[in-house]
Order: structure tokens, then C-alpha cells, then sequence
């Protein structure tokens, strides 16, 4: 990241919001700030966020301008953002600027320079500071080498947005993670399982828009201590994405259970746990208010995630099951899965036996599954939510230190 010696400002920009009715847009907006200012905080930064006309701006001393871009950029709805230097709209001001961060950040290649003007009003335009600012550029550095312009793939661009008040100058456009702020869409129970796919499914929900209330199934001896923390980890780090729409966590005990299950049930088992895990989800989400259940399940990843199996197991509950990966190549999701940061929680050895039979069903039927169920299928699935521990943020704390970002 090149960032221009006394930068101050960190300019914000969005995608989809832009697209919305002016009530609905506003309300995006505000829920956008409220997340950045969320982010900010939580890593220590004192800084004031100014909302003009479709940009958030920050303004942050120089020394925490660098940590406050990767802030912005990290938070859902924003798609880039821009260590700035602010000045005036004074044509001569922005002209001289750009030759002097020129001086500081361009030493070879191609450059070129792009203006963006929002006040029509104003005596001069982008092209005339684009013409301006390239020439000083020229004079600024050709003591030192001999500069050439490129329009198309320049080595460095320099960067001028005129608007109603000021101006800005940057050099570098971080890419956020766009869509929509959490906060904007209704809450989901989200199983995360501790793998590493239901944390990036997780995270592509809460990027729409929804907080996710997440929930792991301890299973016990088929989980273990290691298994958890793992969990929590990863939760850790998706609660880093979510503003300040945090949601507790719920650790479901379930442990017994599960050896009830490995006793009685061969083939069919992993299906009779996934509607197991659904009921848990659902019963959270009516405690809570939560109107879906988010899982990391991918179409013929597992024996138990086929077409056939996926009927079976969603009717367990009446809420809709949400599965962001569907259609997603393990290496796309394990991809994802490093670039947002819970791969190496979800990838730590735990040691535990597998809970998989040895016959497996990859085409169940519903009365397939009614055989299976033990009578007292809801009672239990009641009893384990009755007994689950929540954990609130601010206890995820140690976990949070455990996660890279």
C-alpha cells in the first residue's frame, strides 16, 4: 500500500447501496458507518467519520491511517477504500500535491493520472487537472529518470476526486470485500461444525448482509476440547467481519447423544445427526428471532450432501436452510476459506474418531429416516438446547488472538 506522506483521510467507497431507493439507501449507509466506526474501534483507532454524498469519509492521524484502510476495507458493503491526503479544491493546490507525492512515490515505470470532478460548477475540469497534474508529474521526477505516460496499464496512477468541499490525492484503491452491511438483512443460526466449510459459509451470508447467531454441536468424544476451539476460533474471526452486529455464540453438548446415535444407527447416521443439528438450529432461531439456518454443505461434497439426502434432511424443520456453497469446488471454498482468515483454525488437528458408519445412504428416504428416529427425537434435541452455554462476544476474546487479520 502507498500511502502519501501526511495522508489523513481514508476515502470509502460502495457498490450495491448505490443502487437502492433513497430511504433504503440511507439506511444502508448508516448501518455501513456504524460497522466501520465498530471496526475502528475495537482495533484501537480514534477517528471521525464524515458521510457525504455516496462516500463515508475517515478521518485519522497519519501514523493509523494505514490500519484504518484495512479496517474499511474488511467491512462488508464497502468496495474499496483510499489513504488520502485532503486539501482544498484550489486548482493550484491539487496541481502542486500531486507533483509533490510524485516526488515521494514515483522512482520508475509508467504513471498516469486520473481525475474525478462532482462539482460541475467548478472553472476547471478533469481533463484539465489530468493534463496539469501529468505535467507537473513530468517536472516533479525527470531530474531522476525519464517518465512515461500510460493510459491503459500504468506502473503508478495518481488519483485526484474533487468534491463539493475538498479535494483528495492517493495513489493506491484497496479492495474491500463488498456487499452489503451486516446489519441490513435479517439474523440466521449459522452451524459452524469447525471445518472449514461452514465459516465460509457463514461469512457469504453475513457479506449479504445477514448477522449469523453461530452455533457448534458439541459432539463430544467424536469432537473433543481441540474440536471446540477450533470452532470458536473461526467464529472469533468471522465476529472481525460483523460491525457492530456481533451475536453471542451457542455451544450445544450434545456428546451423549451422538454415542446414543453411533450405538444404535449404521447407515443413515450422518443424516439422522444432520436433521438432528437442523431441529438445534431451529429451536435457537425461534429463541432469537433468526428466520433461517445457514450450513456449509456442497452438492455431492459427502454421501450425505447428495440432491436426495438434502430433501430428506431439510425437512426436519420448517425454516428455510441456506447453503451459500452449493455449487462451490472444495478448492474454491478452501480458497476463500485462506483469504478470510479461518483456514488454519479449521485445519488443527483434533485427533477424534469420525463419527461416519461404514454404510453410508446417499439416496434416503423419508420413511427411511422416520425409521430411524428414535420416539423421543424432539425431547432430546429440546434437552440438549435447554443445557447449551452462550458465550458472549467479549468471551470469544482469546480465541480472536488465535485468528491471523
Amino acid at each position: 500500500m502507498i500511502i502519501p506522506r501526511g495522508a489523513d483521510v481514508v476515502l470509502v467507497r460502495y457498490g450495491d447501496i448505490s443502487t437502492k431507493s433513497p430511504s433504503v439507501r440511507r439506511m444502508m449507509e448508516d448501518r455501513l458507518v456504524s460497522n466501520i466506526r465498530a471496526g475502528l474501534d475495537r482495533a484501537g483507532i480514534d477517528a471521525n467519520i464524515d458521510l457525504q454524498w455516496s462516500r463515508p469519509f475517515i478521518a485519522v492521524d497519519e501514523g493509523q491511517i494505514a490500519r484504518a484502510t484495512e479496517v474499511a476495507s474488511e467491512t462488508f458493503g464497502v468496495v474499496s477504500a483510499s489513504p488520502s491526503l485532503c486539501i482544498s479544491r484550489d486548482r493550484d493546490e491539487i496541481v502542486s500535491t500531486v507533483a509533490e507525492v510524485a516526488s515521494e512515490t514515483y522512482e520508475r515505470g509508467t504513471f498516469a493520472v486520473r481525475a474525478r470532478r462532482a462539482d460541475k460548477r467548478l472553472p476547471y475540469t478533469s481533463g484539465d487537472l489530468e493534463r496539469e497534474a501529468g505535467s507537473a508529474v513530468f517536472e516533479a521526477v525527470q531530474g531522476q529518470f525519464d517518465p512515461e505516460v500510460d493510459l491503459d496499464d500504468p506502473d503508478i496512477t495518481f488519483h485526484i476526486e474533487v468534491r463539493r468541499e475538498h479535494a483528495y490525492v492517493f495513489t493506491d484503491i484497496v479492495a474491500g470485500v463488498g456487499g452489503l452491511p451486516v446489519g441490513t438483512q435479517a439474523p440466521m443460526v449459522a452451524l459452524i461444525s469447525g471445518g472449514i466449510d461452514s465459516p465460509v459459509a457463514a461469512y457469504r451470508i453475513m457479506r449479504r448482509g445477514s448477522p449469523i447467531i453461530p452455533v457448534y454441536v458439541d459432539l463430544g468424544t467424536y469432537g473433543g476440547a481441540d474440536h471446540q476451539a477450533r470452532a470458536l476460533e473461526a467464529i472469533a474471526r468471522l465476529h472481525s467481519y460483523a460491525g457492530d452486529q456481533r451475536e453471542p455464540a451457542y455451544i450445544v453438548p450434545a456428546g451423549d447423544i451422538i454415542e446414543r446415535f453411533v450405538a444404535e444407527v449404521d447407515a443413515g447416521r450422518m443424516l439422522l445427526l444432520r436433521r438432528f443439528m437442523f431441529m438445534i438450529a431451529e429451536h435457537i432461531a425461534r429463541d432469537v428471532g433468526a428466520v433461517g439456518i445457514v450450513t456449509g454443505e456442497a452438492l455431492g461434497q459427502k454421501s450425505s450432501q447428495t440432491a436426495t439426502n438434502f430433501e430428506v434432511t431439510g425437512m426436519a424443520t420448517e425454516l428455510p436452510i441456506h447453503r451459500p456453497l452449493l455449487t462451490m469446488d472444495k478448492v474454491e471454498i478452501t480458497d476463500i476459506a485462506r483469504d478470510i482468515g479461518t483456514f488454519r483454525s479449521s485445519t488443527v488437528p483434533t485427533g477424534c474418531p469420525t463419527i461416519a458408519p461404514d454404510r453410508v445412504m446417499t439416496k434416503a428416504s423419508v420413511a427411511d429416516i422416520d425409521q430411524l428416529e428414535p420416539d423421543d427425537f424432539d425431547q432430546l434435541t429440546e434437552m440438549v438446547v435447554e443445557r447449551a452455554e452462550v458465550l458472549e462476544p467479549t468471551n470469544l476474546s482469546p480465541y480472536a488472538k488465535l485468528s491471523p487479520g
